[in-house]
């Protein structure tokens, strides 16, 4: 294995990767960032920008609630935009990188639909309105890219150094997966959450709403004069920032177990974190309806943390192939959407948790 990700990381790029096909631009080693050309990061942060800015500046310039059909029709168009990077990627660097994005996009969305449900939570228990709710998920992006890239920068740097990390990562999805089985029906305390507890002691905390301001300032009886002080939905931005990082905890080793190429887990994981953040006005009324969905997850990281031990101690060599991979994680994520559906059709399920 050691062999497989030294020769990942140090194979001249304009000769492609991993049997893909030669770049297109041909690049100096001094022009690479993370394995990559530096062009080829560029292309993706445009992108992205251009998105944020197409969202913030012309889709949702004023605050207004969201509808289904609104938030559905924005997924299925980054939905393309995410597959058609994805053809770009398969055409740039060949079939087996174009499948471990793809599998890497479809097990990001799967396990970040788990934070939806807190996300749900949050907002409900700040009552922020749904008109405001879009400005709070805008800026919590922004978050996300920032945050997603150093924790994955800080992995391939690891594995690099040390290609034993990935069986520790491997061994934490799997233990992962058990643990989310475990807490399948148990209900999450937003009030008991320690970063809120923290900021509540520590901070300054208003705590009426001040129309879509996250800050505001007025009178502090301690010191006798005005104080910025946060609202409820800075409070809440920075709690689902937070419940991100833990969620990033369980996705990023996730994907670094399906490719160790950090272009690919970045890539994949910011694609999907985009899309579901539009989804999420669409699902926030039917959450419910998802009540089983967690045993599919918890399936979803067990059986991707156990490739890695079934390739190098059951198959001694070679890989798992990256389309069976795919297929299975489809077969099971598809099956407990399946389930779930049935099993609420009438309205009547178990209790979920966040």
């Amino acid at each position: 294995m050691y062999g497989i990700l030294s020769r990942h990381f140090t194979k001249p790029i304009a000769a492609g990767l991993d049997g893909g096909r030669p770049l297109a631009h041909p690049s100096s080693m001094t022009d690479m960032f993370l394995d990559k050309p530096i062009w080829m990061w560029a292309i993706f942060l445009t992108i992205v920008i251009v998105l944020l800015v197409l969202d913030l500046g012309v889709l949702h310039k004023k605050d207004q609630e969201i509808s289904a059909k609104s938030s559905l029709v924005t997924y299925g168009f980054y939905i393309l935009m995410a597959l058609g990077f994805g053809g770009w990627i398969w055409h740039q660097l060949g079939p087996e990188k174009g499948m471990q994005y793809l599998t890497g996009y479809v097990v990001e969305q799967s396990l970040s639909m788990d934070n939806l449900f807190v996300m749900a939570m949050i907002f409900g228990y700040f009552k922020i309105p749904r008109k405001y709710q879009h400005r709070v998920l805008f800026w919590g992006i922004l978050g996300v890219i920032v945050l997603r890239g150093i924790m994955i920068g800080l992995g391939a740097a690891l594995i690099q150094e040390f290609h034993w990390v990935l069986y520790i990562f491997s061994a934490f999805l799997i233990f992962s997966g058990i643990k989310m089985i475990a807490m399948a029906d148990k209900e999450m305390d937003i009030g008991h959450n320690p970063m809120l507890k923290f900021m509540q002691k520590h901070l300054r905390v208003e705590d009426q709403l001040h129309g879509d301001k996250f800050f505001v300032r007025q009178m502090d009886k301690n010191i006798g004069h005005t104080a910025v002080y946060m609202t409820p939905l800075m409070v809440a931005l920075i709690l689902i920032e937070f419940a991100d990082v833990v969620f990033a905890v369980d996705s990023v080793p996730a994907v670094f177990a399906i490719t160790t190429d950090p272009y690919i887990v970045y890539t994949s994981n910011i694609f999907a974190i985009l899309g579901l953040r539009t989804l999420y006005f669409a699902l926030a009324a039917m959450m419910d309806r998802f009540a089983y969905l967690k045993y599919a997850l918890s399936a979803v990281l067990i059986f991707i943390g156990s490739k890695i031990f079934i390739v190098d101690f059951v198959l001694g060599e070679g890989k798992f192939p990256p389309a069976l991979s795919l297929g299975i994680t489809f077969a099971i994520l598809g099956g407990g959407v399946a389930y779930s559906l049935w099993k609420t059709r009438d309205g009547h399920h178990h209790s979920h948790g966040g």
